[in-house]
C-alpha cells in the first residue's frame, strides 16, 4: 500500500493535468476522424496518439517529471513507451469490446472501444513514462 501512495504524488497530479489537455485535444482528433472523416478505428486512434504524443513529450518531460536530460535515448524511450502502451491498450480494448458488445452496431462498439482504450492507455503510459521514459525515482 505504501508503494501505491508513492505513485500518487505531485508528479501524478501534474501528469493528470497534462493528460487532461492531451485528452481534450486527442478526443477531438480521434472521434472527429472516426465519426466525421470516417477513418478506421486504427487510423483514428493512431493519428490521435502520434499528434498528442509530441505535445505530451514536452509537457511531461519539463513540467511533470522535470527531466533535464538531453539525449536521443530519452526520445527513443518515450517513443517506445508510447508505442507499447498504444498497442497494448487498444489491442486489449478492441477485442474485449467486440466480445462484450457483440450485439451492438460496429460504430458504437468502436466508439466504446476507443474510450476504453484511452483509459487503459493513461494507466500504462503514466507507469511507462515515470519508470522508463524519464527515469523518475
Amino acid at each position: 500500500m505504501n508503494k501505491l501512495r508513492g505513485l500518487i504524488d505531485r508528479k501524478f497530479a501534474k501528469f493528470l493535468l497534462v493528460g487532461a489537455i492531451n485528452t481534450l485535444v486527442g478526443t477531438a482528433i480521434m472521434f472527429g476522424l472516426y465519426n466525421l472523416a470516417h477513418c478506421t478505428y486504427w487510423v483514428s486512434s493512431g493519428v490521435n496518439y502520434i499528434l498528442t504524443s509530441i505535445l505530451s513529450f514536452f509537457l511531461n518531460k519539463y513540467f511533470t517529471f522535470g527531466s533535464r536530460e538531453k539525449s536521443a535515448d530519452e526520445v527513443v524511450r518515450f517513443a517506445v513507451n508510447i508505442a507499447a502502451c498504444y498497442l497494448l491498450a487498444y489491442g486489449i480494448a478492441k477485442p474485449l469490446c467486440v466480445a462484450v458488445l457483440a450485439g451492438v452496431s460496429p460504430a458504437i462498439r468502436d466508439n466504446v472501444s476507443m474510450l476504453f482504450g484511452m483509459c487503459l492507455f493513461t494507466v500504462f503510459n503514466y507507469l511507462g513514462q515515470r519508470f522508463f521514459a524519464f527515469h523518475v525515482k
